[in-house]
């Protein structure tokens, strides 16, 4: 189990499957910094994640654009070829749980929304 603390890049979709399950989908954008051999200058570098979380698609509302989050899961790799034939990749966390920290930036006077209780309908 991994965990990760970014920033919502964009506002949260929900996809409906053919057999009714709904899954989120949501990126994130963390920071990281690190100082290259040799250097005494610190590199700073941000990492984009693609994420799906399958246990409450209510979730969505409040996972907009700029949110705080911190989340724990599964971390992977999809590879693919771009249209010239290259090599590219991405990476991806599969969400098993979401904690929220607080409000988009620039919304510092609002309060950050609060996520649903916990209920025992999990869907396994």
């Amino acid at each position: 189990m991994e965990i990760l603390v970014g920033r919502v890049t964009a506002d949260a979709k929900v996809y409906t499957l053919k057999d009714e399950r709904q899954v989120v989908n949501f990126s994130i954008a963390v920071n990281d910094s690190y100082k290259p051999k040799g250097s005494n200058e610190a590199k700073k570098v941000v990492r984009f994640f693609k994420c799906g979380y399958w246990l409450n698609a209510g979730m969505a509302k409040y996972l907009s654009k700029g949110a705080l989050v911190e989340l724990s899961g599964r971390i992977g790799v999809d590879s693919y070829k771009d249209m010239q034939g290259e090599a590219k990749a991405s990476l991806t966390m599969h969400v098993n749980s979401i904690k929220l920290h607080g409000s988009p930036k620039g919304e510092a006077g609002r309060p950050a929304a609060q996520p649903p209780a916990p209920t025992d309908d999990l869907p396994f």
